[in-house]
């Protein structure tokens, strides 16, 4: 299996606070995962990806933030992967639609 790159390597470190984050490489890119759930995606672009739901769509969008194709994912607003603080209410946003949309 491939070794995650830089940038994945410093994503997961960023995330270190929210637990054993788990990289696994997927169509070219990485899909992160948190206790089996995939929360976030890593393009070939080395974009960082967040799922997201009906419940914090919204605040992506008022960030200025695009999704990754179709897919419910946003791509982390400018600033995001500067701090954990920066990060955190993303990431956990994010790991929570990923635990509604398992519940579905």
């Amino acid at each position: 299996m491939a070794e995650p790159n830089e940038f994945v390597t410093s994503v997961l470190t960023i995330m270190t606070p929210l637990g054993d984050v788990q990289p696994k490489r997927m169509f070219g890119g990485w899909g992160l995962f948190l206790e089996g759930n995939m929360f976030a995606l890593i393009n070939r672009a080395e974009e960082l990806f967040l799922k997201a739901d009906d419940e914090n769509k919204d605040a992506f969008i008022a960030a200025g933030s695009g999704t990754h194709g179709k897919m419910p994912y946003y791509a982390a607003p400018a600033g995001a992967l500067d701090s954990w603080k920066n990060l955190q209410g993303w990431a956990e946003g994010a790991v929570a639609a990923a635990l509604r949309a398992k519940k579905k």
